[in-house]
Formats: structure tokens, sequence, C-alpha cells
């Protein structure tokens, strides 16, 4: 132990702790048994080691442990929690537990065992606490951390404390709000390289080798955790990668699900089983029209790449501006909203909002007979009715 106990204080000493997500202060962090679940690359690991350095610093109640060590190797997860408790610790902070075959029953057994024990355990998003050993969906409370927002974006670029707004309030009072965020940045200066590379935080350390470096991340998501978590064989893995690429050179896709799985070799089953894969490995987002029930083997109705980050790993020649545009705007606002297809428009939101999503031409033509119906427009600064700046939907979290 004594080596897991140095290796937490080396974690702690090397800390970058330029920015802080203030989504750490709305995180239950004393719950008893709490996961922070999130795709590779979005800053669980950092966001948990913040709150320790921030609330403990190298008090030793508390105590991280990363299961793909070399150092926590020999030591079960019992094992860690047990020494922990006995020597004082009251707090437990678990990294990488995909990594560990039995993190579910022995999660379950700490929970048990250990009641004045708060355990924090960080995993992927594609991390069911429903499956393993043991049900732990009664015990744990669960919190997805999603990439930065272009609020959070700008909020590190500039060293500002820009709020949040509700959907409600932008649609209502769009362009009050936009006149205040003038008063102390211009987002529209910042936008093409948030859509480039700030939803990933690790930007932080230079642009230069980001998509590289952003690829390598997918490439650990299809090669290594799909086929781990899934047991996938091995030979299926190319077939995820043609399925991957054939999506992101022509998203939005609209797929023909017999027409798709018979070039990849595949029925029209598994095909969906691996785009869920992909969605939940926060690599696509998979839209459906609102009347439709939604079911785990069901076809989706339209397809985007998860992030616009992910948009730029696409041969420069293939890149659709109105594709980014659209992958944007659903990606900030379906973190907290309910984001569908739309029989006139792009989107239906929370089942009222229609939003057609474009450059500044756009026009109302397609849904100007309907209720609760909105543009969302590119390369403008300030709206005007219910024209909205596309950017300001990054304001939502």
């Amino acid at each position: 132990m004594d080596k897991i106990r140095q290796e937490h204080n080396q974690f702690l000493q090397n800390l970058v702790t330029s920015f802080h997500r203030e989504i750490q202060r709305e995180i239950g962090w004393d719950e008893r048994l709490l996961f922070i679940k999130g795709a590779r690359g979005v800053g669980k690991t950092t966001l948990i080691l913040q709150y320790i350095k921030q609330t403990y610093d190298f008090d030793t109640k508390a105590l991280y442990v990363s299961m793909d060590s070399l150092n926590t190797a020999n030591y079960t997860l019992l094992d860690i929690a047990k020494q922990h408790s006995n020597l004082g610790g009251t707090h437990l902070f678990i990294d990488e537990i995909h990594k560990y075959d039995r993190w579910s029953i022995e999660l379950k057994n700490i929970y048990d065992l250990y009641q004045n024990l708060h355990v924090v355990v960080s995993g992927l998003s594609i991390l069911d606490l429903y499956k393993g050993n043991a049900d732990l969906s009664r015990r744990a409370i669960t919190h997805v951390l999603q990439g930065l927002s272009l609020r959070e974006f700008l909020n590190i670029q500039n060293d500002l404390v820009l709020q949040r707004y509700t959907l409600a309030e932008i649609i209502k009072d769009h362009v009050k709000i936009v006149h205040e965020i003038l008063k102390v940045t211009n987002p529209l200066q910042y936008f093409k390289d948030y859509l480039a590379y700030g939803y990933y935080p690790f930007y932080l350390q230079g642009v230069k080798y980001f998509h590289q470096k952003l690829n390598n991340t997918i490439n650990q998501i299809i090669e290594v955790d799909i086929p781990t978590l899934f047991n996938l064989e091995v030979s299926n893995i190319s077939k995820i990668k043609k399925l991957l690429y054939h999506i992101a050179t022509t998203a939005p896709f609209q797929p023909n699900s017999t027409k798709l799985a018979a070039s990849l070799d595949l029925n029209r089953q598994t095909l969906n089983t691996y785009l869920q894969y992909l969605q939940e490995g926060q690599i696509l987002q998979l839209l459906w029209d609102s009347t439709k029930a939604y079911s785990l083997i069901s076809k989706p109705d339209k397809i985007y790449l998860q992030n616009p980050n992910l948009c730029h790993l696409v041969p420069s020649d293939q890149k659709n501006i109105g594709s980014l545009r659209e992958t944007f705007f659903m990606n900030q606002v379906n973190t907290n909203h309910r984001v569908s297809t739309a029989q006139k428009g792009d989107f239906l939101v929370d089942d009222i909002y229609i939003f057609e999503v474009g450059g500044e031409k756009k026009r109302f033509n397609q849904i100007a007979d309907l209720p609760d119906s909105y543009l969302a427009i590119d390369n403008e600064l300030i709206g005007t009715g219910n024209k909205i700046p596309l950017w300001l939907f990054g304001f939502l979290y």
C-alpha cells in the first residue's frame, strides 16, 4: 500500500490546476457510491484529482488509485478498501474501473462491508451498471461528464466566468443575452477553434498534435474498450471501422440498413447493435423520430458524429459545413434535452421546439407555418426574433 500512497501523492504533485470545471461543485462527492462516467478524453481523471487536491490535499483520509497501474496489480479492490479504511481513510477514488474484471461484485461488497467509506468510481461512458456480476444501480449515483461546452471553452481561453442559460431563456431573451456576453468577449472569434479542438480538455496540452491524439483515442475505444466490454470478436473491429468511416464521410447519415449491412457482410440486427456500441462509446449520436418506439435493435433515422471535433478527423475534401453545424447543435442541446428528428426542420427538441440549422442565408421556408419554430444561424453574432445565433446554444451547460 505504500507504493499506492506514493503514487497518489505523485499524481497530486503533477496536477495541472490552470482551470477548474464548475461542474465539480455540482457533483455529490459524499455519496456512498458515486460513478463518474464519460468518454475517453473528457477530463474525468483531472476532475477527480482536482477535487482531492482542493478538498483533502495530502490528507490520508483520501486515496486515489488507478486500476491500470502496476502498483495495484497485486491487490484486489477489497484489499485496497479494507486497508484504506483500517488506516482511517474515509474516501476512496477508483479510476479506470473498467480495467478491473471483478469491479461490480467487489464494489458491492465494499459498499456492504465498509459503510463509513465513500467510494467515487470513474469509468467509460459505455460501462453499464446493470451488467456484471452485481447490479449496482440501486446503490450508485451516476454522473455523466460531457466534454467542454463552448461556454466552458471561452471561460478557459479568456479566464472568464460566463454563466449558463436555459433553453427557454435563450429562446425568449437571446438578443439581451448576447449583448451581455459581448461586453466581455466575442464568441464568434473563438467558434471555429472550438469546433476544431475545443470539446476535449486535452487540447490544453497543445493543439499541434490534437487531432492525432484524438484519432488515437477513437482507435482505443474501437480496438480495446468496445471489444473488452461487449465481448466483441477482434475480427469484427475492421467492420466497425469501415462503418464509422462511411458514416463520418456522409454525415448526417440517413441509413439504409439493408444495403449498409450487406456492404459490411453483417445482418441488420448486428449493424444496429454496432451503431449502439458507437453511441455508447461517445463516437456517434443516433437520432430517432419522436413518434417511434425506441429499441436497441431499431434503426435510427439520422446519425451524427458525437461532437464537432470528430468532424475534423474526416479528410478535408469530404468535410460538410452543414453537417458540422448540425453536429454542434445536436451535441450541445442533447446534453440536457431530448432531441429527435422533425417532420419539418432539422430537429425537434423536447417534443415542443422545432429548429432549422443553417448559414446566414437560411430562411423560414420549411418551418414558416409551424409554432415554436426557430432558426439557429451560423456566422451571426446577434440574432433577431426567431433567428438565434448558432453559437449561443453552446451556453446551455
